[in-house]
């Protein structure tokens, strides 16, 4: 049967999604074109010879709507002949993009594909396209009647329902803060960044390279004095068991940023003189309780090893969403994972998720990881709005 492999992953720094953020100035388009283009560039593959490019954007309103990725694909500089689409599975998007793509190597409708995403959350705010919009229907409504909540809320009751104290969840910043900030000062998230140049709001043009929401200093006195995020009279009413535990600091942050993967068959790979980095071992998704909606990682994790043939303990790192602290936490605790092997360099909690991008991000982070470990299988999942999950298991290639 046909293989998918990852010919190679890059992303782009990830920006804070604020006024003054360093992505600030740069259209969402060119943002997700410039990790589009670096690939194609560090490959060194004829572009005409791409099948087709499948991204991942969330809010597709204002300059991320109209099929985003196909005008991302044109600044990019592809040719007119290379199609692109646009999908959404939430925060996971463009991890499903990378599951699209690779199925299609494998099924044999293409050779070559660029599974990629972005999201520029500081031009483009989280919620945009909901705005005044009923997503639900009254099916869904008749279906949970008390009303479905918003994921700050899920993530207090997944650490209510695992029991975590506030000092776990910040501990677990902490260190996610502290990964991060070890992994830059040593190199080891320059293979996969691009940096771009960018224009400040006084006109001067800089490299902006770094991942800028990492806070080295970051302590767990320092995350013990911010406020509960979440906190409503009318949610504390309903759900009496949530201690109101779940801040800005040990969420992941608002940002900005992009990825792109270039996938193939092995076939292909050997015929244009490529070589691939890691295969692209099995893929799950699942969906969850919509309540508790960031659950879905324990069973899209299960499923993945189930259909790979593996255990969790021939894995050797994992990428887990850090969308919110407990929701890893809560992962860690069904799956009994060591987190040392988790979100080596740190995670969301500390870089960012620019959540249409994020699925692509980590698969990026994790080849890193794998690479720099001497590791052979890696896992990612990412928890996803609505109760869903995906979940991917790659292999490192020597």
């Amino acid at each position: 049967m046909t293989d998918a492999v990852i010919i190679d992953a890059v992303r782009s720094p990830i920006g804070k999604g604020k006024p003054n953020g360093g992505l600030a100035g740069v259209h969402s388009v060119d943002l997700h074109a410039h990790s589009i283009r670096q690939l194609v560039a560090r490959t060194g593959i004829d572009p005409a010879l791409i099948d087709d490019v499948i991204g991942g954007a969330v809010g597709q309103v204002g300059e991320q709507s109209n099929n985003t990725t196909r005008w991302a694909a044109l600044a990019a500089g592809l040719p007119e002949s290379v199609p692109a689409t646009t999908v959404d599975r939430q925060c996971g998007s463009s991890q499903q993009a990378i599951h699209f793509a690779a199925q299609g190597v494998i099924a044999g409708a293409y050779d070559l594909v660029i599974a990629s995403g972005v999201e520029s959350m500081g031009r483009v705010p989280m919620g945009a396209n909901l705005i005044g919009q009923n997503p639900f229907g009254s099916g869904v409504q008749a279906r949970y009647p008390d009303g479905l909540i918003p994921q700050g809320i899920s993530a207090e009751l997944i650490a209510a329902k695992w029991g975590f104290t506030r000092t776990q969840l910040d501990e677990f910043a902490a260190e996610s803060h502290r990964r991060a900030a070890d992994a830059a000062a040593a190199g080891r998230f320059d293979r996969e960044v691009a940096p771009l140049k960018v224009e400040t709001a006084s006109g001067e043009v800089i490299d902006f390279s770094r991942d800028e929401a990492v806070r080295a200093g970051t302590s767990v006195q320092v995350l013990a004095g911010l406020k509960p995020a979440f906190y409503s009279d009318a949610m504390s009413e309903r759900f009496p068991q949530i201690n109101w535990s779940v801040t800005a600091g040990n969420s992941s942050p608002i940002t900005d940023g992009s990825a792109a993967v270039l996938i193939a068959s092995s076939e292909t790979a050997a015929r244009l003189g490529l070589r691939p980095r890691a295969r692209l071992h099995s893929f799950a998704v699942v969906g969850d309780d919509p309540l508790m909606m960031l659950t879905g990682v324990i069973p899209a994790t299960r499923k993945v090893l189930a259909r790979a043939g593996l255990s969790i303990g021939d894995i050797d790192a994992f990428e887990v969403n850090e969308a919110f602290a407990s929701v890893v936490l809560a992962w860690q605790a069904e799956t009994g994972v060591d987190l040392a092997k988790v979100n080596v360099n740190g995670g969301a909690t500390a870089i960012g998720h620019p959540l249409g991008a994020s699925g692509a991000r980590l698969a990026t982070t994790l080849l890193s990881v794998l690479e720099q470990t001497g590791g052979r299988f890696g896992l990612q999942t990412m928890c996803e709005a609505g109760g869903l999950a995906n979940a991917t298991i790659i292999e490192r290639l020597d």
